[in-house]
């Protein structure tokens, strides 16, 4: 296995696929004493590990041989450059063409593009190849796109942890024992050591005694009723939204006219329609409609005077004369705050002073550009806080007019113009450690009870922070995520040509959910799926057993309901067969485990 990248992922990669996959990992960096080298350094000096190091300025050819790409199984490309990655991907594969490429890209439309790319390449080169081992020969991935879900929902709903499969949304819950038996989850994920009437993070957050990780019946029967799990629940396929071009026309009111505007405007209408009354009233031989005419004239100055009128008719048309005279500066105040309303929807507008409920998002690179995505889909009303007036989602903001506020979080009155007083949370997103602590404590101290969600890298820094604050802040919500080590899994596990749905974090631990061919696997195959379940360690919770023609190359379509056979909960009697398809939850060394006892042999020819 071998590993282009001096970042987080990189690292986190490299750690995964050695203790876990107990791969053999070489790494491309640049220096193992700046950046991150250090902690690559740590890996390389474990003897536990079998990893070494490549240093080079770039992954170029003789980089690549030297890191031995010609026998390579797969290759990890973890810049953060786009075309960086397309550039050396496709240096590997003229290198080596039967090397498993693992991408990661920012830009969704384009990462399809390379992936249909160089799996054609692959396909014309082996036209014998199957179809599934031509899908896991070019995986593009976006450690952005896999942190984006649990992020969000554990802004939105705190303790819930999401996966999305393309249509179906999973979801685990904490529950207790009794109330998850009623609900008919799909299945028992943890049990948790504390009672229920304990808060979650501590629960789930405990360092000593954690949760009791893939429980098997027998331990969930035995489980005292009020005992907290954590259970996986479907809760619906995500709703088709309708085209641009079939959804009605709204006119934007708020662009013509404010409240107090409105107000204004309404007010003198009404008395115009008052004096039109009186007019008609006065005048009884004109009919409601020339009444509300000359009423109008009147207004606009352009009847002729009322000499030798009665007095009552001389009085309305000077209070016409009036109302005419409060109607003209109305309508020019509001063609400039069209004027000006239109100038601000182009640019960035800040919040609304009695916006309340909503989601306070600092950060806008490329995790809080996804993440802002994420929150708009879902129709949560969101205020973004970013330093830097070019950076990536400003753009994505400014076209969904979002409140923006543009300040560094450090600089008084930044957090309370976002109105931080009446959020329902804060994401500190940046990928910055300190400034994403410095934003919680501020909002902390703004308004103690706010939830929050901080992105931190390092873990130990990350439990000690999360301790430290639910022990000052016990009423509040603390949650801390790594987007890096939410994402290794996934691309851990398209490096070994498996295909990861997703991953739930458990405390600090992550559960991976993942398709496992039952084929040519001593775990697995000719054991009935109760055998094949270790308490633990992994799980059965879903098969596919159609024939080999029939199943879709996709398990994501077949998950959103498609014509597929995936069954949930399936029979612990039923014997799995080499057709068949298995989705399991396992914990990362678990899911090395299930990789490991596939054939030697077999493993070679997949790759």
């Amino acid at each position: 296995m071998v590993v282009c990248g001096d970042n987080a992922l990189a690292q986190r990669l490299t750690h995964e696929l050695a203790s876990v996959y107990g791969q053999d990992v070489t790494v491309v960096l640049p220096s193992l004493t700046s950046g991150h080298g250090p902690r690559f350094g740590r890996l390389v000096r474990d003897p536990r590990l079998s990893v070494r190091a490549v240093e080079a300025p770039e992954p170029d050819e003789t980089a690549l041989r030297a890191a031995g790409i010609e026998t390579a199984t797969a290759l990890a490309l973890t810049s953060g450059d786009d075309q960086f990655n397309i550039h050396v991907a496709l240096r590997a594969r003229r290198i080596n063409p039967e090397v498993r490429l693992v991408i990661r890209l920012f830009n969704r439309a384009l990462g399809r593009h390379v992936e249909a790319l160089l799996d054609r390449a692959v396909r014309i080169r082996n036209p014998s190849l199957a179809s599934s081992q031509v899908d896991v020969s070019t995986t593009v991935l976006s450690d952005a796109d896999t942190a984006a879900p649990s992020l969000v929902a554990a802004a939105v709903v705190g303790n819930e942890k999401i996966i999305h499969a393309d249509g179906m949304l999973l979801r685990a819950k904490q529950r207790t024992v009794a109330t998850a038996g009623r609900r008919d989850p799909l299945a028992t994920l943890a049990l948790l050591p504390d009672s229920a009437e304990q808060s979650d993070e501590r629960a789930m957050g405990s360092m000593i005694d954690g949760p009791l990780i893939l429980p098997d019946e027998s331990t969930v029967a035995a489980a005292a009723p009020k005992r907290g799990a954590v259970v996986l629940e479907a809760v619906s396929h995500r709703p088709q939204t309708l085209a641009p071009s079939a959804r009605l026309p709204r006119l934007p009111l708020r662009l013509f006219l404010s409240r107090r505007l409105g107000v204004a405007f309404a007010s003198v209408g009404t008395a115009v329609v008052l004096l039109a009354a009186v007019n008609w009233y006065v005048s009884r031989r004109s009919s409601p409609l020339h009444a509300a005419y000359t009423t109008l004239l009147d207004v606009f100055a352009i009847n002729d005077p009322a000499e030798g009128q009665p007095a009552v008719v001389q009085i309305l048309q000077l209070l016409c004369a009036l109302a005419g005279m409060l109607l003209l500066p109305l309508l020019l105040a509001a063609v400039l705050e069209v004027y000006g309303n239109f100038r601000a929807s182009s640019g960035l507008a800040g919040p609304p002073r009695n916006m309340s409920g909503h989601v306070v998002l600092l950060g806008l690179g490329k995790v809080g550009t996804r993440v802002l995505s994420r929150l708009l889909e879902l129709d949560i009303p969101v205020v973004c806080v970013e330093r830097d007036p070019e950076a990536r989602g400003v753009a994505l903001a400014r076209a969904h007019h979002v409140p923006t506020v543009i300040g560094d979080v450090s600089e008084p009155g930044v957090m309370e113009q976002s109105r931080l007083e009446r959020a329902r949370a804060l994401m500190a997103l940046t990928s910055d450690d300190a400034t994403n602590l410095e934003a919680v404590l501020n909002a902390r101290h703004i308004r103690p009870e706010v939830r929050v969600v901080m992105r931190l890298f390092d873990d130990d820094f990350a439990a000690t922070v999360y301790g430290t604050l639910r022990d000052a802040y016990p009423a509040a919500q603390t949650r801390s995520r790594s987007v890096s080590a939410l994402a290794a899994p996934a691309f851990g596990g398209a490096m070994m040509g498996r295909e990861v749905l997703g991953a739930i974090p458990v405390g600090r631990r992550v559960l991976i959910f993942s398709s496992v061919e039952v084929a040519g696997n001593p775990l697995l195959e000719g054991r009935t799926v109760a055998e094949a379940c270790l308490p633990g360690v992994w799980r059965v919770l879903a098969l596919d057993t159609a024939r080999m023609r029939e199943q879709r190359p996709d398990l994501m379509a077949i998950l959103s309901g498609g014509s597929g056979t995936l069954s949930w909960r399936p029979d612990p009697g039923y014997v799995l067969k080499p057709g068949d398809r298995a989705v399991v939850a396992a914990t990362r060394r678990g899911l090395g485990e299930l990789m490991h006892a596939v054939p030697r042999e077999e493993s070679e020819l997949a790759g």
